[in-house]
């Protein structure tokens, strides 16, 4: 078995993929309308989803907005430098919502960024990580 994507509800397709392909790097992999049901799926990821799990954004048409709930916690990228990724991030129009630093009760660096949506992408410096396991 393998994990295959995680699956977002999002209001505005448009803005979500933006954000998603231009402001974090991902490739809009494939898309679809499926109009007798008044949806939209598009999977964005870093790699083929032969090899990579993968975002599937949902759209429904008619549903501008969703309540997050507070089960949701967040997607986790990681990343080779924090500081730079977030300042690309921020001038690229992203929102940084926790800026680069070590976790509470550990020593790896993270920061987290918000989705046009609301939903959390952790950021995880990867040498830290690798550093902490040392």
């Amino acid at each position: 078995m393998r994990l295959l994507h995680t699956m977002l509800r999002v209001g505005d397709l448009e803005r979500s993929l933006a954000f998603y392909t231009e402001v974090l790097g991902m490739r809009l992999l494939r898309r679809k309308d499926y109009p007798s049901g008044r949806f939209t799926l598009a999977f964005v990821g870093y790699g083929d989803e032969s090899d990579h799990s993968v975002l599937e954004l949902t759209h429904n048409w008619d549903t501008p907005a969703y309540d997050i709930g507070s089960g949701y916690g967040h997607i986790a990228l990681g990343v080779d430098d924090i500081h730079s990724t977030c300042a690309a991030i921020t001038g690229k129009g992203g929102r940084v919502v926790r800026e680069p630093g070590p976790m509470k009760h550990g020593s790896t660096v993270i920061a987290f960024v918000e989705d046009p949506d609301g939903y959390k992408v952790e950021l995880i410096q990867l040498s830290s990580r690798a550093d902490a396991a040392a």
